[in-house]
């Protein structure tokens, strides 16, 4: 028998607004929508190709202590909101604890598995419709990855990734070998760079429409789980991109209250959505607040739909889903 879904609650009262420019966000109606209940965590990602939103679930404990997550598929419909739980289904990567996720050039899945004492952690490529897993990158000059945390591709092909020690702080990952740092890996040649290692725990990022500033969110506030240290950072950076990898001229975009910036994504018109511990904080790409979406346990969002105006927002026990004015970048 399928699953029938229940009717999911709509608001237009969770859209705060601090600017009058956050109209152009929001539009005359904007609604908020439970998609469907899923405990979906990190990574949202859209393939137009499948009209399909992918999510990394919340890690698991497991007999032998360590965490396991999963990657999982909605096959969506359009503009129908919610869908039917048997719309979800799990796609058979070989990953250990997914995390971050984007799409690929080809329109497969571009992964961050933070591995755990007994497997790499790694950047690699995932078939979206089969699973098969591809290994990019798992190490830096012979020492092993922290834990990849999330990912951005470039025009060029790109890839651009964090790379916290948040593996070691939560108990699944062995001592760091190597800084908290954000890299730049060459998929066509297989170099790996650095571009920056002065971050206390670099988070989210993305990039502008023109890719020319690169945002990233520092989330050093919070060390072991539940901690919040308000001498650390809690911050939201700009950067000018140089050439084809170096940054320079970093600014402070926000400092993001309540808790720590997590998720980052920017629309067509360059404004910056931010993750925080309410919801999600809408900026102007120079860090002025235009407004808020209210949802308490967001942990990261996309932009995708067949028109590119949907935001999903995941929160551990369900995806939303904000039917916005404005589009994904």
């Amino acid at each position: 028998m399928t699953a029938v879904a229940q009717p999911a609650p709509v608001t237009s009262a969770a859209f705060i607004t601090d600017d009058a420019a956050f109209s152009a966000v929001t539009g005359p109606s904007p609604d908020l929508i439970r998609l469907v209940e899923i405990d979906a965590h990190e990574g949202p990602t859209y393939l137009p190709e499948q009209d399909a939103l992918f999510v990394t679930t919340v890690p698991r404990p497991t007999p032998v202590g360590t965490p396991r997550a999963q990657i999982k598929r909605i096959a969506l419909d359009g503009d129908r909101f919610p869908l039917d739980p048997d719309r979800v289904s799990v796609v058979a990567a070989d990953a250990v604890t997914p995390n971050g996720m984007t799409r690929g050039g080809d329109g497969e899945l571009i992964l961050c598995d933070q591995g755990d004492f007994s497997h790499d952690a790694r950047l690699c490529r995932v078939d979206a419709r089969t699973g098969a897993t591809t290994t990019l990158v798992n190490g830096w000059h012979g020492r092993a990855l922290n834990s990849p945390n999330d990912v951005a591709v470039r025009r060029d092909g790109t890839i651009w990734f964090t790379d916290p020690s948040y593996g070691y702080l939560q108990g699944f990952r062995p001592t760091p070998r190597s800084r908290d740092r954000l890299y730049r890996l060459d998929p066509t040649t297989g170099r790996l760079m650095i571009v920056a290692d002065h971050f206390d725990k670099p988070n989210g990022l993305a990039f502008s429409p023109d890719e020319s500033v690169l945002y990233v969110t520092d989330s050093g506030a919070n060390q072991e789980p539940g901690s919040f240290y308000r001498d650390r950072p809690h911050h939201v950076y700009a950067y000018d991109v140089l050439g084809d990898w170096s940054v320079s001229g970093e600014r402070v975009v926000d400092v993001t209250t309540p808790g720590v910036p997590d998720g980052i994504t920017v629309d067509e018109r360059g404004r910056v959505y931010v993750s925080c511990a309410t919801g999600i904080r809408v900026l102007s790409p120079e860090g002025d607040l235009l407004g808020r979406i209210d949802m308490p346990g967001t942990v990261n969002f996309t932009f995708g739909g067949r028109d590119g105006n949907h935001l999903f927002i995941t929160t551990d026990t369900a995806v939303w889903v904000a039917v916005l004015d404005t589009k994904g970048a």
